[in-house]
Order: C-alpha cells, then structure tokens, then sequence
C-alpha cells in the first residue's frame, strides 16, 4: 500500500515520454515544437507577404467501413481508421484557401479567419474551431499559428467480392 507522503508515479502514469519508435499510444513528442514532415502550400493564393506552411500527419483514428447486403466491402475510410489526426503550421502572411471538412485546436500563433460570407475569426491558443468542406477562407497569420486539426481520411474504395 503507498502511503500519501509517496509522490512516485504508478506503474500506469507516465510523466516522460522518450522519443523513439510510436508505439501508437504516443503521436507526437512536443506537438508545440516538433519539426513538421512536409513543406506544402499556404493555401490556394497568396495574397500578402511570403508565407511558408508545413503539416506532419500523426496518425489516423476509428475504423469506417461501408458493407452492402451480401456482405462485401463497398468502401473504407483510410487504411487504418476513419479521420486523420495531425498538425499544420503557417508563418507569417495572407493566403486564400478552400477547406476540407475539420476541427482544429490552435495551439500557438495569432491570425484572423475571415469566411466568404464575412464573418471573421480571431484565433489564438485555445480556440477551437469548426471548418465545411468547400468554405472559402482567408488566413491574415499575425504570429506563426500552429494548430492540431482532425478531418475525415481519404476514402478508398475496395472490393472483397470474387472475380468471375
């Protein structure tokens, strides 16, 4: 039995993680620091400045599958689950895009969301938001934002009938 002076962890609390293979408990070991995986875009346009963007996909979650009536696989949503889980980043600038269904978690940064329709977002930590598919949006990055988003993965159509 531990006594209350006892401040050691359990055997089940982890205080530290060591970098090092996933073990897919664990998808990012500082998701506010980690260098991202890959250079893309800012958007569709830029329309001010020179901003940069990168993203780094941690992983996917759930398991999505479509069956018909006699049983076959009519579709899947990725290959290992039914929405993508990973972090994106932009420096400095305006840029237009069309997004993709998702919610996101600004974790760093400052910058102004503005919708087609008008209506204009302030982000900063903590702000968690809503996209559609298809929205049209502009991005005014005041401070780099950094944000963790999840959105549906890809889908990929299978069949598990057998050929005649």
């Amino acid at each position: 039995m531990q006594s209350h002076s006892d401040t050691s962890p359990s055997p089940k609390t982890s205080t530290a993680v060591s970098p090092g293979p996933r073990n897919g408990r664990v998808l990012a070991v500082d998701v506010f620091a980690d260098a991202l995986d890959e250079q893309i875009p800012p958007g569709e346009a830029v329309v001010d400045g020179d901003p940069t963007a990168g993203v780094s996909v941690l992983g996917e979650v759930g398991r999505v599958e479509r069956v018909d009536g006699t049983g076959e696989t009519l579709a899947t949503a990725g290959a290992s689950g039914g929405a993508e889980v990973g972090v994106w980043e932009m420096t400095a600038g305006t840029a237009t895009d069309i997004e993709a269904d998702e919610v996101f978690v600004v974790l760093s940064g400052r910058a102004s969301l503005t919708f087609d329709d008008g209506e204009t977002l302030e982000l900063g930590p903590g702000v968690v938001v809503r996209l559609h598919e298809g929205e049209r949006t502009t991005w005014a990055v005041h401070e780099t934002i950094r944000k963790i988003y999840v959105t549906p993965a890809a889908t990929q159509t299978t069949s598990t009938a057998p050929e005649s």
